[in-house]
């Protein structure tokens, strides 16, 4: 991002909300060599209002009273552009207009990569940003070793899993938002992420639906908490919530395009077959998955997404499952096979060689959360992956 500030294509970062979007928006700011910019927040009414007229010169003359100088080069930072329909519109005719650089961010993946690229087309560049990596959240903790790269997906190594072991599990527990990895005590983390939810549904939801979903919205994502990692099966989920069934599958388009949860789908060589199988449901941060679900998931559960959500931001995920229900976790990039287990065996390494060599998948990873007592050490600890 901190490259692309110098072309004057539109920087556009787009994220899940509290992921950390503003506070790039403001580091950005503060890099700029000169002070001919202005930042503006979407979600206040009387920006929106600003950018709602119709009278794209009229905006211009706006922003000059408030100090833009428009004959020279300026920065115009936009945060959460999703909550103004008007304003791809406005910054197309800006950017062809005026020597303006903009940098936008927004939560809504469906609008950034549709609505926002068409009128914006070949004029923009898009970031996502996720919630932490386990190395960023190292960095956090000022506990990032210097030649951390030597250990990415290295086989079990006892010096890092020793160092790493307790901070690890601090991840898989709390997730990765960086306001949540800061905070201290574990009470202040799970009040900030159960902040982090409701401002979610209240502000990211009832702004881009209508009003009257949050309640049901939220009934049906603690439904999804408890099934993570499963294939979703609408129809039981529309009978178990006493919501419709399409509502249900709109509802879930919502999830995956405001980055709560992930969609995994089917690996196969036929798009038929693809289209016919059900994705896998996967949410963005483990730290939300736990607040959400208590006591009702498993530990195998919780690290499996976990681990869809390290490598999620690294490449193509998808899953394997025969009709005879034999299945491989992950198939990453599609030139991996990846079984993600709480303690590893021997047997789950031959079985998982087995079912990726019956794909022509060549390479196999076996992911553990924890050391097996019987000295088996084929494995890739969890806290590798980034």
């Amino acid at each position: 991002m901190l490259q692309h500030l110098q072309v004057k294509q539109v920087t556009v970062i787009t994220g899940m909300r509290r992921v950390g979007k503003s506070t790039a928006v403001q580091y950005l700011l503060e890099q700029v060599k000169h002070h001919n910019t202005i930042y503006m927040d979407c979600e206040r009414v009387e920006v929106r209002t600003l950018f709602n007229r119709p009278d794209y010169e009229n905006i211009v003359d706006e922003l000059k009273l408030i100090g833009l100088i428009f004959t020279k080069p300026c920065v115009i930072a936009l945060d959460e552009i999703q909550l103004v329909e008007n304003l791809p519109s406005f910054i197309k005719y800006v950017y062809d207009t005026y020597k303006v650089k903009f940098i936008v961010t927004g939560s809504s993946s469906y609008y950034m990569k549709n609505q926002f690229s068409e009128s914006l087309a070949g004029r923009k560049k898009i970031f996502e940003m996720y919630p932490l990596g386990f190395t960023d959240f190292l960095h956090f903790k000022k506990k990032m070793p210097p030649d951390s790269e030597k250990y990415t997906w290295q086989l079990y190594n006892k010096a890092w899993y020793n160092n790493y072991k307790k901070l690890y599990e601090e991840y898989v527990q709390f997730g990765g938002f960086p306001e949540v990895v800061l905070q201290q005590k574990n009470s202040d983390k799970e009040d900030l992420l159960r902040d982090i939810i409701n401002s979610y549904v209240e502000l990211d939801v009832k702004l881009l639906s209508d009003y009257s979903v949050s309640e049901e919205l939220y009934k049906l994502v603690k439904l999804l908490a408890a099934r993570a990692g499963n294939k979703i099966d609408y129809s039981k989920i529309s009978s178990v919530a006493g919501i419709n069934r399409q509502k249900i599958a709109s509802y879930i388009h919502l999830l995956e395009y405001t980055y709560l949860i992930y969609l995994v789908r089917p690996y196969t060589r036929n798009i038929d077959k693809e289209i016919s199988q059900q994705p896998k449901l996967y949410f963005a941060d483990t730290g939300i998955l736990n607040v959400l679900t208590g006591t009702q998931i498993s530990g195998g559960q919780l690290f499996e997404n976990c681990i869809a959500a390290q490598l999620k931001p690294l490449g193509e995920l998808q899953y394997y499952q025969k009709k005879t229900g034999q299945e491989i976790d992950f198939i990453f990039n599609g030139k991996m096979a990846i079984e993600v287990k709480e303690t590893a065996i021997i047997q789950d390494l031959q079985v998982l060689k087995q079912r990726a060599s019956s794909i022509g998948i060549k390479k196999e990873v076996l992911i553990s959360r924890y050391v097996p007592r019987n000295g088996f050490e084929d494995f890739v600890w969890g806290g590798n992956i980034f």
